[in-house]
């Protein structure tokens, strides 16, 4: 067991690493021109963080969070999400007092106790962003613009926008009034959880995945069915501001994201199977629900990087290729290797992908190991090469070899 990982997380190395450090520069890339700075949070927090803020009748806070006793006897919790500690951090630190609104972005590792799947694991990652003191729709506008930038960059063209809006206010609780009064009609059909859940917040049995459940949901009322004035109008305004921006999207009343701290616009990217790629909303309750001080709106997304990685595999979709070695220097005699190691040296400190012998090999060994990390030149430095300043510099796809003076091999390879 020692020498093997945990069930439900996985280790980064070789063309996945890659592949996720591509998406994440292409991610900053577009935050840098959205003007959203990046944001740290603990990958721990207080329980009761995600308790109030992810809600205590959702799925993740009931079954699927990594908690446990600190030696403190503190309730101690590994982060599900990220929205939550953004939020608690944009608090704490008094972030309201900045210019408003405040964008920020992470990158982070997050915990859900669930059944291992493809694109889905115990610990996964998210890049997400929160954009946190404006109540415009402007702001899922701008969220749904970013994501639908990356995918684009990404290569990724099977994915689907869906919105809806599941209202705020007394719009909501006239529509959670409606809803219960048909669930209680189905009672008895329904799973214990449901059964449990329903009284106190009824809007989460429509995220059951239990099918008996999802069959009885389909039927219900749904909640653009039930917005008032001000719900509505900021609904028909995203819609309109999408349509004008040429953003494809299908209205979709089943989706009401399966945390509680959603208000009005909800929003999912989606592939053709019905895989949710991204998901997000605004969230305009929670930073008054974290400190009651505080009544300030705010909008965000989160997206799995593993999940990504999964469907651009799926879709054949190829990033650049991880990066070879320009050059491979090798080595003849113990003599030469601390000059040759200079040269390798001052090579990398220009910004050259170099690689050298560090196993001793013999030089037939030394162009075998060239050959196999795709080297695109090799170059022997010996006794020889070093008392007389010339080499010989081989192209290693066609195996020809070009004679130069020594010092110029910084400037061919920088030119």
């Amino acid at each position: 067991m020692i020498t093997q990982r945990p069930k439900g997380t996985q280790d980064w190395f070789g063309e996945n690493m890659w592949k996720r450090t591509q998406i994440e520069a292409v991610a900053r890339d577009l935050c840098k021109a959205y003007g959203i700075s990046e944001i740290i949070t603990p990958i721990f927090e207080h329980t009761n963080l995600f308790e109030r803020g992810v809600g205590d009748t959702t799925d993740v806070v009931q079954k699927e969070m990594y908690t446990f006793l600190d030696k403190g006897k503190r309730s101690i919790s590994l982060k599900p999400e990220g929205t939550a500690g953004a939020i608690r951090a944009y608090l704490e630190n008094s972030l309201y007092a900045l210019p408003q609104p405040v964008k920020m972005f992470y990158v982070t590792p997050a915990f859900r106790y669930e059944k291992p799947q493809s694109g889905r694991l115990r610990q996964h990652h998210q890049f997400g962003v929160e954009f946190v003191g404006s109540e415009s729709p402007m702001v899922e506008v701008e969220l749904i613009t970013l994501v639908t930038e990356l995918l684009k960059r990404l290569g990724l063209k099977d994915v689907m926008l869906h919105i809806n809006s599941i209202g705020a206010g007394e719009c909501r609780k006239g529509y959670n009034d409606a809803l219960l009064a048909y669930l209680r009609q189905h009672e008895s059909e329904l799973c214990d959880d449901c059964r449990s859940r329903m009284e106190k917040n009824p809007l989460r049995v429509l995220d059951c995945k239990v099918p008996t459940c999802k069959a009885i949901v389909a039927d219900a009322p749904k909640t653009i069915d039930y917005l008032d004035e001000e719900c509505g109008k900021h609904f028909e305004t995203l819609q309109k501001m999408l349509t004008d921006l040429g953003i494809p999207f299908v209205v979709d009343p089943g989706i009401v994201r399966g945390l509680d701290y959603y208000t009005k616009t909800v929003f999912e990217f989606v592939n053709k199977d019905g895989f949710t790629l991204c998901g997000g909303g605004r969230y305009d309750g929670l930073v008054h629900e974290l400190d009651e001080k505080q009544d300030i709106p705010a909008a965000g997304f989160g997206m799995g990087l593993e999940r990504l990685i999964y469907f651009m595999d799926e879709e054949g979709v190829s990033l650049a290729p991880m990066p070879h070695a320009r050059l491979y220097v090798g080595v003849l005699g113990e003599s030469a290797r601390s000059e040759a190691y200079k040269i390798v040296t001052e090579l990398r400190h220009a910004g050259i992908f170099v690689e050298t012998d560090y196993l001793d090999r013999s030089v037939k060994a030394q162009m075998k190991y060239a050959n196999k990390i795709g080297a695109d030149y090799s170059v022997i430095i010996g006794e020889n090469e070093l008392k007389e300043g010339r080499i010989r510099l081989k192209d290693m796809k066609d195996g020809e070899d070009k004679e130069m003076e020594l010092k110029d091999l910084v400037s061919f390879f920088k030119a």
